[in-house]
């Protein structure tokens, strides 16, 4: 933790003014400020490099990881979180990190040297496609992207939405989720494919912004599928296993996410507190205020439950796996982005008109706090989740309440 503290303070903080600079004098969708290649060579040179990945029973040739538990991971994260674009220079971005472990846990050692090696050694981007317009996602039983057996190849026909970095510059594959036997049991018709991006009858539609941010180059997009066709061993562990690879994928993603949530809350407590020391009103510092120091003194009390929450998490998917810390991981993916958001929305008080303009970065950080709630997964799905696991604990066997 303390080598990439010591990073962040040398190399990242000084370099974030002048990747912004580049930034604003680019095509930001087809280029990458210089600066930010500059600093993926020295985090992969000081070995500040895939540090996301813990130890696993399928390190193999292709991939040996730090070895970091999801616990000790959690500062670390934390850390990047604090820069937007910090995880990227240490090759910890999503959606990156997620495809990185479905291919390390499920992958042919063919599909490993393809899609996987270039990624690890940060050549190439990806992008999930699992979300669609037409139909309500969040039940990814609705999925209706067609998935087609022809012969030595699959036949992809559909549209995905928020498939965040599809267009990037570097992004060499999609991972895609669809549907390949809807006569099957329900949690059986959907499959996850390897779909390179050059493939012919895939289109970006557009970019979809986020209450006016596009983040670009990275940028979340809307991509039409028509009769795009994939070699057949580009399928990820078999048809019917799309739901399996999913929930190997997306529990650690969303703990992640959580990190990068704590991350926020600090950044905006800072801000607070430094905004409302530096201004008078009514004759006092307005931190001096009574309805301020309550809103301080709640905003740390949160801040310091969702990182226990989060560790509780972490610690469980390390000593039980992830399939048995689904409750806690509902319970911080539920909590930390609304704990965040209220905290941002706070500072954002404080700092009065300035708040919502671009000068102090806290809308920016508003609507990226914001869309946590509905990534892998909207907050409604994971409440219910976590509701039927705790009444199953009262439940008699016949159904009715014990």
């Amino acid at each position: 933790m303390e080598r990439v503290r010591a990073f962040m303070d040398e190399h990242i903080v000084p370099a974030v003014p002048i990747y912004h600079q580049q930034l604003a004098a680019i095509d930001r969708w087809a280029e990458i400020p210089p600066i930010f290649e500059q600093l993926k060579a020295k985090a992969r040179a000081e070995g500040l490099w895939n540090i996301f990945m813990p130890p696993s029973e399928h390190d193999d040739a292709f991939f040996t990881s730090v070895g970091l538990t999801n616990v000790e991971y959690a500062p670390i994260a934390e850390l990047m979180g604090r820069i937007s674009f910090a995880s990227e220079v240490f090759n910890c971005m999503a959606p990156d990190t997620g495809n990185f472990e479905v291919l390390h846990r499920y992958g042919t050692p063919e599909q490993k040297q393809r899609f996987m090696v270039p990624l690890r050694d940060g050549e190439t981007r990806s992008a999930f496609l699992m979300t669609e317009p037409a139909v309500a996602s969040s039940d990814a039983r609705n999925i209706q992207t067609e998935i087609r057996r022809e012969g030595d190849e699959y036949v992809i026909n559909g549209r995905k939405w928020w498939s965040s970095g599809a267009g990037h510059p570097r992004c060499a594959f999609y991972i895609l989720m669809g549907k390949t036997d809807p006569d099957a049991a329900p949690y059986h018709q959907q499959s996850m494919i390897l779909v390179p991006r050059d493939t012919p009858g895939i289109t970006l539609v557009r970019h979809l912004p986020v209450f006016g941010y596009d983040h670009a180059p990275h940028g979340h997009f809307e991509v039409l599928l028509e009769n795009v066709r994939v070699p057949a061993e580009n399928l990820l562990l078999g048809e019917g296993r799309g739901f399996e690879i999913a929930q190997g994928r997306l529990g650690p993603g969303r703990i992640h996410h959580a990190m990068r949530n704590i991350a926020t809350m600090e950044v905006a407590l800072e801000k607070t507190c430094r905004r409302l020391l530096s201004r008078r009103a009514f004759g006092k510092a307005i931190a001096e205020h009574s309805v301020w120091e309550e809103r301080i003194a709640r905003a740390r009390c949160e801040i310091e439950m969702a990182r226990l929450l989060c560790l509780k998490a972490a610690h469980m998917m390390d000593t039980v796996g992830n399939k048995e810390a689904r409750a806690e991981i509902a319970m911080i993916k539920i909590a930390a982005p609304k704990m965040a958001q209220r905290i941002v929305d706070e500072a954002i008080q404080a700092h009065g008109g300035g708040g919502v303009s671009d000068d102090f970065g806290l809308a920016e950080l508003w609507a990226n706090t914001r869309i946590v709630r509905l990534t892998d997964g909207p907050d409604e799905v994971h409440e219910r989740q976590l509701a039927r696991m705790e009444l199953a604990k009262y439940r008699e066997p016949d159904g009715a309440a014990s």
